[in-house]
């Protein structure tokens, strides 16, 4: 006979199981439940499943090794199998075992309702319904199945136990010591965080920052500096330290060859040369011969030609005595018009009684192809020189950091050699070339804390730093510009205004302010010269006045807005 195995999921409650039950085709049933049993659990839902299988008469199967699932399955009378392919049986439960005595009751012997009637009655007016309602397990109520509403007691849930022990009446309730003592312990525990709290809150972290806006004028500052590289920053001097960027790539561009040339094969062969001159010589390679048409051919080895060993006169006649000598030659130029007979050839630079003849000279052949001019290389390098250079230009200056001011002007290009692939004179296939120029960029730049120090030693070389003080160096807002080179150093001109005001005592203003709120440092502080608005930043909301103790108030300064 077929079966049909439904696997639970966890989250599958009862209903859910019930009603892949009744989807079911087959008469045989096996459930496979999760590792977590889910609503298999429960015995009231495993007598439920029973009970609404044999209702849709089907026979159940659980599918199961876990001992405790085991013996629900067992109470629910529903067989259990260790996998789908042993056979399945209904489990034995196992019995209680209980103390032989004349006050122990044995439910095996008993009908359900007399499981009610066995519990002892002391003072003879505790009713039947008294007692089962005391007996009565959880019940599972208002579950439909098939249309009939089911209600499982705790009579059902008991059915088929060995026996039910006696329960205790009206014992004393006995304090739980370990329950106050730790109540006890989290009370003390809070108590105390608590008060650790709120030390914190009152005693160290009320902090305050009194922000002051002084009355300050511009100050100036326009002068030529030396860019010192690693150099110290020296007002006396004239010098900034530096630092630079520097990117290296190569520039290309492409451009169209507009030459041609013949780069096919050249002809090549034999020439035999007749010494009837007298003693013997050396031809070295590249040495040329001209045929009788005009064809010229140079050697590509050295030969020695041997000497006259006989008259030249018998020489010039019938060749007799004649000195020899052959070497392999190939045209000075490519094409088939090279490809000529056996002919005679003079000897460039060779004069007297010598003469050479050639074999028939072959494998020349004619291909006409683009090649790089001198002008092609020109025009492509003066293209490459006019190609903006802004990109490399914008990167540079984004390279250095928001703590360095960028020397834009001091944007410089450095290039290379042009190299031209393919080179003067070779063949460019489809007649593009490209010309490459390794090419160099820098830039320099200012550290802010350096040129920082120049600014603030500019200014105080203008002021009463007795009675002055300098709220801004104007450094945020400071360019350097105009970049030159005298020589090898470098030279720039700064420009930037500094504010400064009237010498204000740090002390004096914490110690005016200490203790006191908001507005009652705002009507002290306004008043004195060279103070325009006074502000209070405290560091909690909690916090409503300015702390006694001085290291705990922090004094800024603004510069108005102008």
């Amino acid at each position: 006979m077929n079966k049909d195995v439904i696997y639970i999921d966890v989250d599958d409650d009862v209903t859910a199981i019930i009603g892949k039950i009744k989807a079911s085709k087959e008469k045989i049933v096996a459930l496979v439940p999760p590792k977590r049993a889910g609503a298999l659990q429960s015995a009231v839902n495993l007598r439920l499943l029973d009970r609404m299988a044999k209702t849709s008469k089907k026979h159940l199967v659980l599918i199961t090794n876990n001992q405790a699932l085991v013996a629900l399955a067992a109470a629910a009378k529903i067989p259990v199998a260790k996998n789908l392919q042993t056979k399945p049986e209904v489990a034995e439960i196992a019995a209680l075992a209980v103390d032989e005595g004349d006050d122990i009751i044995d439910g095996a012997e008993l009908p359900v309702g007399e499981h009610v009637k066995a519990i002892p009655v002391k003072d003879g007016t505790r009713t039947e319904d008294a007692a089962k309602k005391e007996m009565r397990s959880e019940a599972l109520d208002d579950l439909d199945i098939d249309g009939e509403d089911v209600a499982v007691g705790a009579a059902a849930a008991t059915k088929g136990r060995k026996g039910v022990a006696k329960k205790g009446k009206n014992r004393p309730k006995i304090p739980n010591f370990d329950s106050f003592r730790k109540k006890l312990f989290f009370g003390i525990g809070g108590g105390v965080a608590l008060i650790a709290l709120l030390i914190w809150m009152f005693v160290f972290a009320p902090a305050a920052t009194i922000i002051i806006t002084a009355s300050t004028t511009p100050v100036p500052i326009n002068g030529s500096i030396q860019l010192g590289g690693t150099a110290a920053t020296n007002y006396e001097t004239g010098v900034v330290s530096s630092v630079s960027q520097e990117e290296k790539k190569d520039a290309t561009v492409e451009f169209t060859a507009t030459g041609t040339k013949n780069v096919g094969e050249k002809a090549s062969g034999t020439i035999t040369i007749t010494n009837c001159d007298g003693p013997s010589f050396v031809l070295e390679p590249g040495s040329t011969f001209t045929s009788s048409g005009g064809k010229t051919f140079a050697s590509t080895e050295s030969v020695t030609v041997s000497a006259l060993s006989g008259s030249a006169s018998q020489c010039r006649s019938t060749g007799a005595g004649a000195g020899t000598g052959s070497v392999n030659v190939s045209a000075v130029e490519s094409g088939d018009s090279y490809n000529i007979a056996a002919t005679n050839y003079s000897i460039n630079g060779v004069s007297g009684d010598i003469y050479a003849r050639g074999s028939a000279m072959t494998g020349g052949t004619t291909k006409v192809a683009k090649v790089v001019t001198n002008e092609d290389v020109e025009r492509a390098k003066g293209e490459l020189l006019g190609q903006s250079t802004d990109q490399e230009k914008d990167a540079l200056a984004a390279a250095f950091t928001s703590s360095e001011v960028a020397i834009t002007s001091s944007f410089t290009v450095t290039r290379g050699d042009a190299v031209s692939t393919p080179g003067v004179d070779q063949e460019a296939p489809d007649g593009k070339a490209v010309l490459t120029i390794p090419t160099t960029y820098t830039m320099q730049a200012v550290p802010k804390s350096d040129l920082n120090t120049y600014l603030e030693a500019s200014i105080n070389a203008k002021i009463d730093t007795a009675t002055q003080k300098i709220y801004s160096t104007g450094v945020d807002d400071a360019t350097i510009g105009n970049y030159r080179l005298d020589g090898e150093t470098m030279l720039a001109t700064v420009n930037a205004t500094g504010r400064v005001g009237p010498k204000i005592n740090e002390d004096q203003i914490k110690e005016e302010s200490a203790g006191k709120i908001y507005g009652e440092v705002q009507q002290t502080l306004e008043g004195q010269d060279g103070i325009t608005a006074v502000d209070v930043q405290f560091s909690y909301f909690w916090v409503r006045t300015v702390p006694n103790n001085p290291d705990k108030i922090t004094v800024e300064f603004q510069v108005e807005n102008e």
